[in-house]
Protein backbone atom coordinates (compact mmCIF):
# COMPACT_ATOMS: atom_id res chain seq x y z
CA UNK A 1 0.00 0.00 0.00
CA UNK A 2 3.12 2.21 -0.81
CA UNK A 3 1.57 3.67 -3.83
CA UNK A 4 0.79 7.05 -4.09
CA UNK A 5 -2.71 7.73 -4.31
CA UNK A 6 -4.92 11.09 -5.24
CA UNK A 7 -6.76 13.16 -2.88
CA UNK A 8 -8.31 16.88 -2.49
CA UNK A 9 -6.73 18.45 0.08
CA UNK A 10 -7.50 21.62 1.98
CA UNK A 11 -4.99 23.62 3.55
CA UNK A 12 -5.54 26.99 5.47
CA UNK A 13 -2.96 30.08 4.43
CA UNK A 14 -3.31 33.37 6.05
CA UNK A 15 -6.53 31.99 6.95
CA UNK A 16 -7.72 31.26 3.59
CA UNK A 17 -9.06 27.97 2.12
CA UNK A 18 -6.94 26.23 -0.48
CA UNK A 19 -7.90 23.27 -2.04
CA UNK A 20 -5.17 21.04 -4.26
CA UNK A 21 -5.43 17.65 -5.44
CA UNK A 22 -2.34 15.79 -3.88
CA UNK A 23 -0.56 12.45 -4.16
CA UNK A 24 -0.67 10.85 -0.62
CA UNK A 25 0.30 7.24 0.56
CA UNK A 26 -2.12 5.76 3.20
CA UNK A 27 0.74 6.09 5.60
CA UNK A 28 -0.27 9.84 5.39
CA UNK A 29 -4.10 8.85 6.38
CA UNK A 30 -5.12 10.11 10.17
CA UNK A 31 -5.77 7.01 12.67
CA UNK A 32 -8.83 4.82 12.32
CA UNK A 33 -9.73 1.12 12.69
CA UNK A 34 -10.64 0.84 9.16
CA UNK A 35 -9.04 1.64 5.99
CA UNK A 36 -11.70 1.59 2.75
CA UNK A 37 -10.51 2.07 -0.93
CA UNK A 38 -12.97 4.38 -1.93
CA UNK A 39 -15.52 3.50 -4.99
CA UNK A 40 -17.99 6.62 -4.81
CA UNK A 41 -18.87 9.76 -2.95
CA UNK A 42 -21.70 12.47 -3.15
CA UNK A 43 -22.64 15.70 -3.67
CA UNK A 44 -24.29 17.77 -0.40
CA UNK A 45 -25.02 20.91 0.32
CA UNK A 46 -21.93 20.93 3.31
CA UNK A 47 -19.81 19.68 0.47
CA UNK A 48 -20.52 22.47 -1.59
CA UNK A 49 -19.04 24.63 1.75
CA UNK A 50 -16.49 23.01 2.21
CA UNK A 51 -14.70 22.44 -1.57
CA UNK A 52 -16.16 26.44 -2.59
CA UNK A 53 -13.75 27.53 0.77
CA UNK A 54 -16.48 28.28 2.78
CA UNK A 55 -16.55 28.05 6.87
CA UNK A 56 -18.78 26.51 9.14
CA UNK A 57 -17.69 22.41 8.45
CA UNK A 58 -14.01 21.71 8.38
CA UNK A 59 -12.85 22.08 11.87
CA UNK A 60 -9.38 21.59 11.57
CA UNK A 61 -6.34 21.09 8.65
CA UNK A 62 -5.67 19.88 6.51
CA UNK A 63 -8.98 18.05 5.52
CA UNK A 64 -9.95 15.77 2.92
CA UNK A 65 -13.81 17.04 2.28
CA UNK A 66 -16.23 14.43 1.43
CA UNK A 67 -19.00 13.87 3.91
CA UNK A 68 -19.64 10.16 2.98
CA UNK A 69 -17.73 7.36 1.07
CA UNK A 70 -18.67 3.88 -0.06
CA UNK A 71 -16.41 1.30 -0.75
CA UNK A 72 -14.43 -1.91 -0.05
CA UNK A 73 -12.35 -2.93 3.14
CA UNK A 74 -9.04 -3.27 2.95
CA UNK A 75 -7.60 -3.28 6.54
CA UNK A 76 -9.27 -3.78 9.84
CA UNK A 77 -8.15 -3.67 12.97
CA UNK A 78 -11.91 -4.78 14.36
CA UNK A 79 -14.01 -8.28 14.34
CA UNK A 80 -17.08 -6.20 13.19
CA UNK A 81 -15.56 -5.75 9.35
CA UNK A 82 -13.20 -7.44 7.40
CA UNK A 83 -11.33 -6.99 4.09
CA UNK A 84 -13.63 -7.51 1.21
CA UNK A 85 -16.60 -6.14 3.23
CA UNK A 86 -18.94 -3.56 1.04
CA UNK A 87 -19.36 -0.28 3.40
CA UNK A 88 -21.04 2.73 3.56
CA UNK A 89 -20.33 5.83 5.96
CA UNK A 90 -22.18 9.18 5.79
CA UNK A 91 -21.51 11.83 8.67
CA UNK A 92 -19.61 10.72 11.43
CA UNK A 93 -17.28 14.16 11.27
CA UNK A 94 -16.21 12.93 7.98
CA UNK A 95 -14.78 16.45 6.22
CA UNK A 96 -15.36 17.93 9.28
CA UNK A 97 -12.57 16.32 12.73
CA UNK A 98 -11.50 13.40 10.11
CA UNK A 99 -10.48 13.13 6.58
CA UNK A 100 -13.34 12.24 4.36
CA UNK A 101 -14.35 10.63 1.18
CA UNK A 102 -12.60 12.59 -1.47
CA UNK A 103 -9.59 10.22 -1.93
CA UNK A 104 -9.20 7.15 -2.99
CA UNK A 105 -8.47 5.56 0.27
CA UNK A 106 -9.56 6.68 3.86
CA UNK A 107 -8.82 5.08 7.16
CA UNK A 108 -12.14 5.53 9.23
CA UNK A 109 -13.55 4.65 12.80
CA UNK A 110 -16.01 1.95 13.28
CA UNK A 111 -18.34 4.07 15.45
CA UNK A 112 -20.53 5.21 12.12
CA UNK A 113 -19.70 2.63 9.94
CA UNK A 114 -22.55 0.33 8.27
CA UNK A 115 -21.96 -2.66 6.18
CA UNK A 116 -23.57 -1.94 2.54
CA UNK A 117 -27.05 -3.52 2.53
CA UNK A 118 -27.61 -6.62 0.17
CA UNK A 119 -28.91 -5.00 -3.03
CA UNK A 120 -27.74 -1.57 -3.02
CA UNK A 121 -24.47 -0.79 -4.78
CA UNK A 122 -21.83 1.36 -3.85
CA UNK A 123 -22.83 3.98 -6.54
CA UNK A 124 -26.89 3.70 -5.55
CA UNK A 125 -25.48 3.90 -1.83
CA UNK A 126 -23.64 7.52 -2.89
CA UNK A 127 -26.61 8.51 -4.65
CA UNK A 128 -28.59 8.16 -1.51
CA UNK A 129 -25.75 9.60 0.74
CA UNK A 130 -25.84 11.79 3.64
CA UNK A 131 -29.38 13.55 1.89
CA UNK A 132 -30.70 10.26 0.92
CA UNK A 133 -29.74 9.03 4.54
CA UNK A 134 -31.65 12.53 6.28
CA UNK A 135 -34.84 11.96 4.20
CA UNK A 136 -35.47 8.47 5.58
CA UNK A 137 -34.77 9.47 9.13
CA UNK A 138 -37.50 12.21 8.51
CA UNK A 139 -39.21 9.85 7.33
CA UNK A 140 -39.16 7.40 10.58
CA UNK A 141 -39.74 10.61 12.86
CA UNK A 142 -42.88 11.23 11.62
CA UNK A 143 -43.54 7.58 11.13
CA UNK A 144 -42.84 7.17 15.17
CA UNK A 145 -45.09 10.51 15.43
CA UNK A 146 -48.10 8.80 14.35
CA UNK A 147 -47.95 10.36 10.40
CA UNK A 148 -49.12 7.81 8.76
CA UNK A 149 -50.78 7.11 5.05
CA UNK A 150 -53.53 7.98 4.49
CA UNK A 151 -54.18 10.91 7.11
CA UNK A 152 -54.09 14.63 5.87
CA UNK A 153 -51.42 15.39 3.09
CA UNK A 154 -47.84 15.89 4.30
CA UNK A 155 -45.21 18.44 2.46
CA UNK A 156 -41.56 18.46 1.42
CA UNK A 157 -40.33 21.77 1.24
CA UNK A 158 -36.90 22.55 -0.29
CA UNK A 159 -38.36 19.40 -2.87
CA UNK A 160 -36.23 19.29 -5.31
CA UNK A 161 -33.02 19.56 -3.64
CA UNK A 162 -31.15 15.93 -2.53
CA UNK A 163 -33.25 15.24 0.66
CA UNK A 164 -36.12 16.56 -0.81
CA UNK A 165 -36.04 14.63 -3.47
CA UNK A 166 -35.45 11.46 -1.92
CA UNK A 167 -38.16 12.11 1.03
CA UNK A 168 -40.60 12.94 -1.93
CA UNK A 169 -40.23 9.59 -3.76
CA UNK A 170 -40.05 7.15 -0.49
CA UNK A 171 -43.36 9.12 1.12
CA UNK A 172 -45.09 8.64 -2.17
CA UNK A 173 -44.11 5.09 -2.60
CA UNK A 174 -45.21 4.74 1.07
CA UNK A 175 -48.64 6.24 0.19
CA UNK A 176 -48.16 9.26 1.17
CA UNK A 177 -50.28 12.36 -0.30
CA UNK A 178 -47.33 14.43 -0.96
CA UNK A 179 -46.84 18.15 -1.58
CA UNK A 180 -44.01 19.26 -2.98
CA UNK A 181 -42.95 22.94 -1.84
CA UNK A 182 -40.54 24.69 -4.38
CA UNK A 183 -39.01 27.73 -5.69
CA UNK A 184 -37.85 26.47 -8.91
CA UNK A 185 -41.24 26.26 -11.31
CA UNK A 186 -39.07 24.76 -13.61
CA UNK A 187 -38.78 21.69 -11.50
CA UNK A 188 -42.11 21.05 -11.05
CA UNK A 189 -43.12 17.89 -13.95
CA UNK A 190 -39.66 16.74 -12.03
CA UNK A 191 -41.36 16.29 -8.70
CA UNK A 192 -44.68 14.96 -10.14
CA UNK A 193 -42.49 12.39 -11.80
CA UNK A 194 -40.83 11.05 -8.47
CA UNK A 195 -44.74 10.83 -6.90
CA UNK A 196 -45.80 14.42 -6.07
CA UNK A 197 -49.58 14.79 -5.97
CA UNK A 198 -49.24 18.45 -6.19
CA UNK A 199 -46.93 21.32 -6.18
CA UNK A 200 -46.85 24.32 -4.58
CA UNK A 201 -44.59 27.51 -4.54
CA UNK A 202 -42.32 28.10 -1.51
CA UNK A 203 -43.76 31.65 -1.31
CA UNK A 204 -47.02 30.30 0.23
CA UNK A 205 -44.74 29.45 3.56
CA UNK A 206 -42.61 32.51 3.11
CA UNK A 207 -45.36 35.43 2.95
CA UNK A 208 -45.60 37.57 5.81
CA UNK A 209 -48.39 35.84 8.00
CA UNK A 210 -51.19 37.54 8.46
CA UNK A 211 -51.99 35.33 11.37
CA UNK A 212 -49.86 33.11 13.77
CA UNK A 213 -52.24 30.01 12.55
CA UNK A 214 -53.14 29.06 9.17
CA UNK A 215 -55.97 26.85 8.29
CA UNK A 216 -54.77 22.84 9.45
CA UNK A 217 -53.52 21.55 5.64
CA UNK A 218 -50.76 19.35 6.86
CA UNK A 219 -50.51 15.76 8.85
CA UNK A 220 -47.04 16.26 8.77
CA UNK A 221 -43.54 17.86 7.03
CA UNK A 222 -40.39 17.31 6.21
CA UNK A 223 -38.68 20.34 6.21
CA UNK A 224 -35.00 21.19 4.70
CA UNK A 225 -35.02 24.81 4.62
CA UNK A 226 -35.53 26.24 7.98
CA UNK A 227 -36.15 30.18 8.31
CA UNK A 228 -39.28 31.66 7.54
CA UNK A 229 -40.67 29.06 5.24
CA UNK A 230 -40.52 26.78 7.81
CA UNK A 231 -42.12 29.26 10.69
CA UNK A 232 -44.91 29.38 8.00
CA UNK A 233 -44.69 25.50 7.58
CA UNK A 234 -45.42 25.06 11.79
CA UNK A 235 -48.41 27.30 11.23
CA UNK A 236 -50.32 24.92 8.60
CA UNK A 237 -49.83 22.07 10.71
CA UNK A 238 -53.07 19.88 12.13
CA UNK A 239 -54.00 19.54 15.60
CA UNK A 240 -51.07 16.87 16.94
CA UNK A 241 -49.00 16.86 13.90
CA UNK A 242 -45.24 17.18 13.48
CA UNK A 243 -42.48 18.51 11.26
CA UNK A 244 -38.93 16.94 10.57
CA UNK A 245 -36.67 19.86 10.55
CA UNK A 246 -33.07 18.72 9.07
CA UNK A 247 -31.87 21.94 6.60
CA UNK A 248 -31.34 25.50 7.25
CA UNK A 249 -30.82 26.50 3.47
CA UNK A 250 -33.13 29.38 4.35
CA UNK A 251 -31.51 30.83 7.93
CA UNK A 252 -31.01 29.61 11.08
CA UNK A 253 -33.57 31.75 12.98
CA UNK A 254 -36.92 30.56 13.17
CA UNK A 255 -39.31 33.91 13.26
CA UNK A 256 -42.25 31.92 14.98
CA UNK A 257 -44.59 31.85 17.96
CA UNK A 258 -45.65 28.79 20.47
CA UNK A 259 -49.33 28.96 19.20
CA UNK A 260 -48.34 25.74 17.32
CA UNK A 261 -47.14 23.90 19.84
CA UNK A 262 -49.53 24.94 22.82
CA UNK A 263 -52.72 25.38 20.65
CA UNK A 264 -52.41 22.58 18.27
CA UNK A 265 -50.25 20.85 20.41
CA UNK A 266 -47.74 20.12 17.32
CA UNK A 267 -43.88 18.99 17.54
CA UNK A 268 -40.88 19.98 16.18
CA UNK A 269 -38.45 17.11 15.74
CA UNK A 270 -34.59 17.84 15.33
CA UNK A 271 -33.33 15.41 12.67
CA UNK A 272 -29.08 15.03 12.85
CA UNK A 273 -27.71 12.88 10.24
CA UNK A 274 -24.01 13.29 11.50
CA UNK A 275 -23.81 11.72 14.79
CA UNK A 276 -26.77 9.27 14.74
CA UNK A 277 -25.73 5.84 16.24
CA UNK A 278 -24.79 2.76 14.45
CA UNK A 279 -28.33 0.78 15.80
CA UNK A 280 -30.24 3.77 13.98
CA UNK A 281 -27.49 3.80 11.17
CA UNK A 282 -28.28 -0.45 10.70
CA UNK A 283 -32.36 0.74 10.74
CA UNK A 284 -32.19 3.74 8.22
CA UNK A 285 -30.19 1.66 5.78
CA UNK A 286 -32.28 -1.13 5.59
CA UNK A 287 -35.63 0.67 5.38
CA UNK A 288 -33.67 2.57 2.26
CA UNK A 289 -32.68 -0.86 1.03
CA UNK A 290 -36.64 -2.03 1.20
CA UNK A 291 -38.84 1.38 0.49
CA UNK A 292 -36.64 3.71 -1.95
CA UNK A 293 -37.97 2.89 -5.85
CA UNK A 294 -33.98 2.22 -6.96
CA UNK A 295 -35.34 2.90 -10.64
CA UNK A 296 -36.60 6.68 -9.66
CA UNK A 297 -33.23 6.92 -7.80
CA UNK A 298 -31.14 5.94 -10.60
CA UNK A 299 -33.25 8.54 -12.48
CA UNK A 300 -32.23 11.28 -10.21
CA UNK A 301 -28.67 10.50 -10.24
CA UNK A 302 -26.17 11.71 -12.48
CA UNK A 303 -22.43 10.88 -11.70
CA UNK A 304 -19.53 13.66 -11.69
CA UNK A 305 -15.95 13.22 -11.67
CA UNK A 306 -13.95 14.22 -8.85
CA UNK A 307 -11.94 16.49 -11.17
CA UNK A 308 -14.90 18.65 -11.50
CA UNK A 309 -16.04 19.12 -7.72
CA UNK A 310 -15.42 22.65 -6.95
CA UNK A 311 -17.48 23.62 -9.92
CA UNK A 312 -20.18 21.32 -8.52
CA UNK A 313 -19.90 22.81 -4.93
CA UNK A 314 -20.65 26.19 -6.91
CA UNK A 315 -23.73 24.73 -8.56
CA UNK A 316 -24.91 23.39 -4.92
CA UNK A 317 -24.73 26.04 -3.43
CA UNK A 318 -26.95 28.37 -5.84
CA UNK A 319 -29.61 25.97 -5.65
CA UNK A 320 -28.72 24.57 -9.16
CA UNK A 321 -28.16 21.31 -8.37
CA UNK A 322 -31.44 18.81 -8.78
CA UNK A 323 -31.72 15.58 -7.35
CA UNK A 324 -28.52 13.40 -6.45
CA UNK A 325 -24.76 13.90 -7.54
CA UNK A 326 -22.99 11.29 -7.40
CA UNK A 327 -18.62 11.52 -7.46
CA UNK A 328 -16.35 8.88 -9.14
CA UNK A 329 -13.46 9.55 -6.59
CA UNK A 330 -11.35 8.02 -9.23
CA UNK A 331 -12.37 9.83 -12.36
Amino acid sequence: MSSSFRALVATQVDGKTQLDFQNLTTAQLPPGDVLIEVAYSSLNYKDGLCVTGKPGVMRSFPMVPGIDLAGKVVESSTDEFVPGDSVVLTGGGLAETHWGGYSKFARVKKDYLVNLPAGLSAKQAMAIGTAGFTAMQCVLALEKHGVVPGSKEVVVTGSAGGVGSVAVTILSKLGYRVVASTGRADTADYLRSLGAAEVIDRGIFTAEAKRPLDTERFAGAVDTVGGTTLAGVLRSISYRGAVACCGLAGGSNLPTTVLPFILRGISLLGIDSVRAPQPERAEVWSRLAADLPLEQLDAITTVHPLSDIVNMGSQILAGQVRGRAVVDVNA
